[in-house]
C-alpha cells in the first residue's frame, strides 16, 4: 500500500514523494483513512513510528479544499504537545507536507517573545502548533481564539498527564468548536488515558499497531549495574568505543544533566546539554548542533525525550534511570528510528534498582544484563533517623548480590513526583 491508495490529494502525495516519503507505517495505514472521514481517533504506537503524519496528512488534505483565509487571530486546527522540541518538531514536519499549499502553519511555545507570537496569530493561521502553557497565555490576551477551531490532537497525551497540563486542557477545550474532530495519539496507555478519551473523543476508533509501552523492535537494550561514583568513567569508556557517533544521554535533574555536560566537555567531548534551565535559544541551537553533527554527546533531562526526531541516533544512555517507568519507552525511543537500528544502554546504581523493575514491568521483559550484577539491599537501619531500606535519599544503598543464595535487586525506591526530572516550568513549557 502507498499513500495514493488511503485517499490524499494527488498532490499531496506528490509532495511526500519529493521529500522521500513513499511507504506509509502501520499507524499512518490504520489512521489515516479513518481521520479523513471524519472519526474522532486514538492512535496507540510506539515512538519513531509516524505518528506526526498519521494525524497531520489528514488535516492536510481536509484544509487545503478551503479557498477562505482564517479569520484574524483564529486556528481551523490546534495541535497540543507536551514540550517545546516536540512542538518545533510538530511543525517543522507540517510545514514539509504543507509546502506548496496556502495552508499556514504556526507555532506558540515557552522561552521565546510572546509579542512576536500575538503578532503572528494577528493574520490567523490553519494550523497551530502550542504548548498548553504558552497557548493560556494568549487567550488569557485575548491574542488568539478557538471558537472556529473544527481540529483538535493531542500528541504524546501520556506525557501531558505527567506533566500536569490535564488541568490545561479541562480549560481549552470548551473553547473550540462544538463540531470537531478530536485526534489523540499516545506511545504508553496510562489510566487516565481513558478519561481523556471518554472526555474529549466521541466514539473513537481505536487504533494500536503495538502494545503499549513496547519499546521499538530495532533497539538493543542492555543494563550495566554500576555505582553511582562510577557512571561517568563507564560512559567515558563507551563513548570512546564509536567516536564520531552520535550519542543522547539521559539524566534525571537539570543540575545533573548540566555538571555531566561540564565535565564532558571537560575531557575533550563535542557535548551539550538541554534542560529546563536553558532558554529556547539555547535548547534550539544545542539540537541544531546535534543533528548537523557538531555536537555529538547531548546531554538532556526528559524535556526533549520526545521532541528529537533525529534519525542518526545511533546511542541512547539512560545515565539515570527515569523515574517514571514509561518515560524510558520515550527516552530509548530517540534511536532506531525511521526503520534503522540502535542501541539503548542503561546505568543501574544501586539506589535505582526498584526503577529498572518498574521498567521490566511496563516492557513485561527483562533487560539484557550487560555487566555488573544486581544490587541487593543491605540490611535494613533502625527506624526513626536517617533513610529506609536503600531508599533514593538514605543511606548505604546497596551491593552487588554475588554470594550463592543471595537475593538479588534493591528494596523498591520511594515515588516521587510524576514529572520526569528537568521539567522546569510548566506554565513556560
Amino acid at each position: 500500500m502507498d499513500f495514493d491508495m488511503l485517499g490524499l490529494a494527488p498532490k499531496l502525495v506528490e509532495r511526500l514523494r519529493a521529500q522521500g516519503i513513499t511507504d506509509p507505517t502501520p499507524i499512518q495505514k490504520q489512521a489515516i483513512p479513518h481521520a479523513m472521514n471524519g472519526r474522532d481517533v486514538m492512535g496507540l504506537a510506539q515512538t519513531g513510528t509516524g505518528k506526526t503524519a498519521a494525524f497531520g496528512l489528514p488535516l492536510i488534505h481536509a484544509l487545503t479544499g478551503e479557498g477562505t483565509k482564517p479569520a484574524p487571530k483564529t486556528a481551523r486546527g490546534l495541535i497540543l504537545a507536551p514540550t517545546r522540541e516536540l512542538a518545533n518538531q510538530i511543525a517543522e514536519n507540517l510545514r514539509d507536507y504543507a509546502g506548496g499549499t496556502h495552508l499556514s502553519v504556526a507555532i506558540v511555545v515557552g522561552g521565546v517573545s510572546i509579542n512576536r507570537q500575538i503578532g503572528r496569530l494577528e493574520r490567523g493561521v490553519d494550523l497551530l502548533v502550542a504548548t498548553p502553557g504558552r497557548l493560556i497565555d494568549l487567550l488569557d490576551r485575548r491574542a488568539v481564539r478557538l471558537d472556529e477551531t473544527r481540529f483538535l490532537v493531542l500528541d504524546e497525551a501520556d506525557q501531558m498527564l505527567d506533566m500536569g497540563f490535564i488541568h490545561a486542557l479541562r480549560r481549552i477545550a470548551p473553547l473550540l468548536a462544538k463540531e470537531r474532530q478530536t485526534m489523540l495519539f499516545s506511545a504508553t496507555m496510562p489510566k487516565l488515558m481513558n478519561e481523556i478519551a471518554n472526555s474529549y473523543l466521541m466514539n473513537p476508533i481505536r487504533i494500536e499497531v503495538a502494545r503499549p509501552g513496547q519499546a521499538a523492535d530495532k533497539v538493543e537494550q542492555e543494563v550495566h549495574f554500576v555505582s553511582k561514583d562510577g557512571k561517568t568513567d563507564l560512559l567515558r569508556e563507551m563513548l570512546n568505543k564509536h567516536p564520531g557517533d552520535r550519542a543522547l544521554v539521559f539524566a534525571r535533574t537539570k543540575h545533573g544533566a548540566e555538571k555531566l555536560m561540564k565535565q564532558l566537555d571537560r575531557d575533550g567531548y563535542k557535548a551539550a546539554s538541554i534542560h529546563g534551565n536553558k532558554s529556547q535559544g539555547q535548547r534550539d541551537r544545542a539540537i541544531a548542533g546535534f543533528k548537523e553533527g557538531s555536537i555529538l554527546v547531548l546531554v538532556a533531562t526528559d524535556v526533549a525525550a520526545r521532541g528529537i526526531d533525529i534519525p542518526g541516533v545511533e546511542y541512547v544512555y539512560n545515565y539515570d534511570l527515569p523515574n517514571v517507568a514509561e518515560n524510558y519507552v520515550h527516552r530509548i525511543g530517540r534511536t532506531a528510528r525511521a526503520g534503522r537500528s540502535g542501541q539503548a544502554i542503561a546505568f543501574a546504581a544501586p539506589d535505582e534498582m526498584g526503577y529498572l523493575w518498574d521498567i521490566e514491568k511496563v516492557l513485561k521483559t527483562k533487560v539484557t544484563v550487560a555487566s555488573g550484577a544486581p544490587w541487593t539491599p543491605v540490611a535494613p537501619e533502625p527506624q526513626g533517623r536517617g533513610g529506609g531500606r536503600g531508599r533514593p535519599g538514605g543511606k548505604p544503598q546497596g551491593k552487588p548480590a554475588v554470594k550463592a543464595g543471595m537475593k538479588t535487586g534493591a528494596a523498591k525506591p520511594a515515588r516521587r513526583r510524576r514529572s520526569g526530572g528537568g521539567g522546569g516550568n510548566r506554565r513556560a513549557a
